[in-house]
């Protein structure tokens, strides 16, 4: 008896009509905050402590980075966190 209801209770989990949280992205304004400044991606990871290449995967969207990382990046263009980044859903995808 317990083992049906059990079961029964799986199955309607498993067939409930939950919506898909739509997929989003982490977009970045770096490369255009880099060259309102005129820095290279060099100039950057040095001001970050971070390598040319960590700045190079996040400005191709390879690598999103920390919190920590997103504020340490807004403090040296100094501006707001939400200036460097912003979360977009992903279209068709």
């Amino acid at each position: 008896m317990i083992k049906t209801k059990i079961k029964d209770l799986i199955e309607d989990t498993n067939q409930s009509s939950i919506p898909e949280k739509p997929k989003s992205v982490v977009k970045n304004r770096i490369k255009v905050l880099r060259a309102e400044r005129d820095w290279t991606q060099a100039d950057l990871a040095e001001r970050v402590g971070i390598s040319r290449q960590a700045v190079i995967s996040i400005e191709k969207y390879k690598y999103t980075p920390s919190l920590e990382l997103a504020f340490n990046l807004a403090k040296a263009f100094d501006v707001e966190v939400t200036d460097v980044f912003r979360l977009e859903e992903e279209s068709g995808k």
